[in-house]
């Protein structure tokens, strides 16, 4: 019996002519494709000439579907792994397969290819030097603005995916983190027919993007803070601060404003450190 293995592809992003003829190869040579939507990977598949049979892994349920595909790839399955768009396991449950299938001592090799953040990154004319990928933030408000407020004093360049109906409010809540006049870029439509870089200050990126209204999944890349900038605002601290002023006669608000204004840091954070310390949720 010949040994199983997990291959896992980057797929192109946008334009099929970035499939790379390793990719072809290794799609025809599975006996089976993991893919995230059968219908996209269809296409893809199309477009090469290659007809390997397809199951869904997406997800839902991934845990469980990641131990039953890694059983068959450690009993002589040859697996091949794609995502919509991009490299699997990337802000993607494939990590939960490449995982299982380790741990049954499975091989697994990997194809690559195109990718969203490096593609952005570069595009950006930010610097590429030294940089963090942090994916899709949280989608709570106040989880989201906390990350954001964690991430205030990141010296790295930072990269994060967005869906569009969302990427307006996530621009604002970076503009209140980072400051309007950090630089940043929103990249969309990547190596498709209207890709476009949205570059500048983050509050200029927000409005031309609300311009034009947003579509199609957006890159976001964020300058990170300048040398020299003040260490990040202890939550905890900011939200004592908050609860002497208010002791000593302020309401919450003008604290909330009082102490950001004297500590640097954005009013949502106070307010949200606030909310904390009260075990609110906002």
């Amino acid at each position: 019996m010949r040994e199983g293995k997990l291959v896992v592809c980057a797929t192109p992003i946008g334009n099929l002519e970035d499939a790379s003829p390793r990719l072809a190869r290794a799609l025809a040579e599975a006996d089976l494709i993991a893919c995230e939507d059968t219908r996209q990977t269809r296409k893809l598949l199309a477009h090469l000439g290659v007809t390997t049979r397809m199951t869904s892994y997406h997800e839902v349920g991934e845990k469980e579907r990641a131990r039953e595909l890694a059983d068959r790839v450690a009993d002589g399955l040859r697996l091949a792994l794609v995502t919509d768009a991009g490299m699997p396991a990337v802000s993607d449950p494939g990590y939960h397969l490449v995982a299982a299938c380790l741990e049954r001592g499975a091989p697994v090799e990997v194809i690559p290819g195109p990718s969203a953040a490096l593609a952005a990154l570069v595009v950006s004319g930010l610097p590429t030097d030294r940089f963090c990928f942090e994916g899709f933030l949280p989608r709570r408000p106040g989880q989201r603005d906390r990350r954001l407020a964690e991430l205030a004093r990141e010296s790295r360049t930072m990269v994060f995916f967005e869906a569009p109906h969302r990427v307006l409010s996530t621009l604002d809540a970076m503009v209140a983190a980072f400051g309007p006049d950090r630089a940043g870029a929103a990249v969309r439509e990547l190596t498709k027919l209207h890709e476009q870089v949205l570059r500048g200050p983050l509050g200029e990126v927000r409005r031309a993007l609300a311009d034009q209204g947003p579509r199609g999944e957006l890159t976001l890349v964020v300058a990170g803070a300048p040398a020299g900038a003040a260490p990040a605002a202890n939550p905890a601290e900011l939200a004592a601060e908050v609860a002497t002023l208010v002791k000593g006669g302020a309401s919450t608000r003008d604290a909330v404003d009082a102490v950001a204004e004297a500590s640097g840091a954005p009013r949502r954070t106070v307010y949200q450190a606030v909310l904390d310390a009260r075990g609110e949720r906002r």
